[in-house]
């Protein structure tokens, strides 16, 4: 019987004959769709029967007696794996890392402070309500974005502006949100911001660094395109969309966003303590949980979180 890895593989791969309908002669097109479909149904069903079976098998219960008691059972364990967001996020860094970019780890508890105030979020700003994340009765925040380290890799890396002339950071990190969750939604995720800034940062630079990160990080070339978007600490600010690469099943004309960005708002340097009338910087963030979801075929973003053996024995 095929792993469940491979069963999503076939299922991933179905996408090339799907596309080889339109070339068909129009007589020959509908017998031919509903055996791709027929493939389709008989591929989903095995997974499901599969992800059943797993979560159904019984687990042989762990004896408590002390490890060399004369009754003790005794057990193999074997070597795990890493986590897929794990084995990603070590990528994204090391991508990073070979550009030239620091990379700092983000806080998953936070304060008001580096949430929202020193991002350009004035107090009672509705634009506060789209960042609707969890508080602790102390009025601790775990961070909806990983922005809020911004303040502190400008504030860390500020020397490098006299000494290299540049402040250059990169911050992965877990974030938190007040979400209804489904396949696409998560209360917990990951994502990671990007920091520039220097003398003469422009916004070409911004759509540059990304465009040649997400080559490196597919392995091609792609064409990218961005469209006006509102963040309180940039200005302008924008989403970013690149073409669906082929690893992907990409054919030059389909485009995944990919995340915000844009040049970074004065208010946001001065807080800081850079001079915005000297400086000038950009920033970027965007997820990593999508990113795996689209290089491994995952359909369900909850299975990051959920622990379930069947699903992390395949990585």
């Amino acid at each position: 019987m095929s792993s469940l890895q491979e069963l999503k593989l076939e299922l991933k791969q179905l996408g090339q004959e799907y596309a080889k309908i339109k070339t068909l002669p129009a007589n020959e097109r509908k017998a031919f769709g509903e055996a791709v479909n027929a493939k389709k149904n008989s591929i989903l069903a095995k997974i499901k029967e599969l992800e059943e079976s797993a979560e159904s098998a019984n687990v042989e219960p762990i004896d408590l007696t002390a490890p060399f008691a004369e009754n003790a059972t005794k057990y193999e364990f074997k070597q795990g794996t890493k986590h897929p967001l794990t084995i990603e996020l070590d990528r994204v860094a090391e991508i990073y890392r070979l550009m030239g970019f620091n990379v700092i780890e983000a806080r998953q508890l936070d304060d008001e402070f580096h949430m929202f105030d020193s991002l350009n979020f004035p107090v009672g700003h509705p634009a506060r309500d789209g960042y609707d994340t969890f508080r602790t009765s102390e009025g601790f925040i775990p961070p909806a974005h990983t922005s809020t380290m911004q303040y502190r890799a400008l504030t860390r890396f500020r020397d490098h502006l006299d000494e290299y002339g540049q402040i250059a950071v990169v911050v992965p990190g877990r974030v938190f949100r007040n979400e209804d969750v489904d396949a696409t939604h998560e209360h917990t995720f990951y994502q990671c911001e990007g920091v520039y800034v220097s003398k003469d940062a422009t916004l070409g630079q911004l759509l540059a660094t990304w465009k040649n990160f997400f080559e490196t990080y597919y392995g091609q070339q792609l064409n990218i395109k961005t469209q006006p978007g509102f963040f309180p600490f940039t200005e302008p600010s924008l989403e970013f969309q690149i073409e669906k690469p082929k690893s992907l099943g990409g054919k030059g004309d389909g485009w995944l966003e990919m995340g915000g960005c844009g040049m970074i708002h004065p208010n946001v340097l001065k807080t800081a303590g850079i001079d915005p009338e000297i400086y000038k910087g950009f920033a970027w963030g965007g997820g990593i949980d999508r990113l795996v979801m689209l290089k491994y075929g995952i359909n369900d973003v909850r299975y990051f979180e959920s622990g379930k053996l069947a699903f992390l024995k395949e990585f």
